[in-house]
């Protein structure tokens, strides 16, 4: 088995990927992912082309390695399979004190440097609670307009449900063999706080020496993290997170998104099919010496195949990916299996004269 991300001979483990596809379409040898190491992972495709069914397979090779411990935003719903293997956290929720001050007004939608803004920016900075700085606020000495305009952003991000004094911590993170946050019914804030706090809690977990496993962040829609608060935590894990030992795994539909590091720091990057140009010319950065030719000649076009740029080993492979082992949510609905499902008949056919207009 070739193992992707590793450099020689380890005894350390492995997640299977799938299989070598040769060029007459036929199945080679087996390919895996080096699982012992951390590594920085960019996943990408068109919508319907297996990006998110690929990060589920390598959440599912995590799950199985020991000292291995992956956690995934979900921000849609079609990973919650994987909570077979582990659990599933509906809605979680994370600490106020989680999101730095300074990233306080940009998550609840206001200028830092205004009036308001930095009213916020000080109640989060003298409180570890959402109470405490509404709190905070009322004793404030500040114009009436910019303290009731501050307060009216915190209770939006009250209304979000998603910040308690008992939210998610790095230990809990890692306590089952995978850990699925289904933030698909969260407000868009909600979600940035909770991929900030997660990103945050590992990194901080192992410089800290308090855990005893290495982490795998798995986000999908990385896209739409990375254009939040969230983005500078991601970013964090990108170039910092080798050291202490946080793997960081991004997928997205849109990598002409991304911010240039996700792709110039990321040393696995799984390309499923893409067909705008955008994104394509995003691909770029990955294009190394040792790429035969370019990412765009080489782009699959079959569903479940992905070109794989292995730049620990500096080659290229064209890989067929296994088959999940845990259920996928990811496909979409179809009027023809709602229609089996509920017994509804099939309409008459359309005669010659039921066209619009006829008498």
């Amino acid at each position: 088995m070739h193992v992707l991300g590793r450099m020689g001979a380890s005894d350390g483990p492995v997640g299977s990927l799938g299989r070598y596809r040769a060029r007459d379409g036929s199945e080679g040898a087996a390919v895996g992912v080096d699982l012992d190491r951390p590594h920085a992972a960019l996943v990408v495709g068109k919508r319907g082309s297996g990006k998110s069914y690929t990060l589920g397979v390598l959440a599912e090779e995590c799950a199985r390695a020991s000292a291995v411990a992956p956690v995934v935003v979900d921000p849609l719903g079609p990973l919650g399979g994987l909570g077979a293997w582990g659990r599933v956290v509906a809605g979680p929720t994370v600490r106020a004190s989680a999101v730095p001050p300074r990233s306080w007004p940009e998550l609840v939608g206001l200028d830092p440097v205004s009036p308001p803004g930095a009213l916020v920016w000080q109640a989060a900075a003298a409180a570890d609670t959402l109470d405490g700085m509404c709190t905070h606020l009322e004793a404030a000495t500040a114009e009436a307009g910019a303290r009731r305009a501050a307060t009216n952003h915190l209770e939006l991000a009250r209304s979000w449900e998603v910040f308690s004094p008992t939210g998610l911590d790095a230990d809990a993170l890692v306590a089952a063999p995978v850990t699925v946050l289904d933030c698909a019914e969260q407000s868009p804030g909600a979600r940035d706080a909770v991929t900030y706090a997660v990103a945050r809690a590992l990194y901080d977990a192992r410089l800290d020496g308090r855990l005893d496993c290495l982490p795998w962040l798995f986000v999908d829609e990385a896209h739409v993290a990375f254009d939040g608060v969230a983005g500078a935590a991601l970013e964090t894990l990108l170039t910092r997170g080798r050291a202490p030992g946080v793997s960081l795994v991004c997928a997205t539909q849109r990598p002409g998104a991304l911010p240039p590091v996700a792709a110039s720091q990321a040393d696995l990057v799984v390309a499923h099919r893409l067909t705008s140009e955008a994104d394509v010319v995003a691909l770029r950065a990955c294009e190394a010496t040792y790429v035969d030719g370019t990412l765009r000649e080489r782009l699959p076009t079959e569903r479940g195949e992905a070109l794989v740029v292995d730049d620990r080993t500096e080659s290229v492979h064209v890989v067929r990916v296994r088959e999940r082992e845990t259920a996928h949510g990811g496909a979409s609905p179809r009027a023809s299996a709602m229609a089996a499902a509920t017994g509804r008949a099939e309409p008459k056919a359309r005669s010659e004269g039921d066209g619009f207009g006829q008498a």
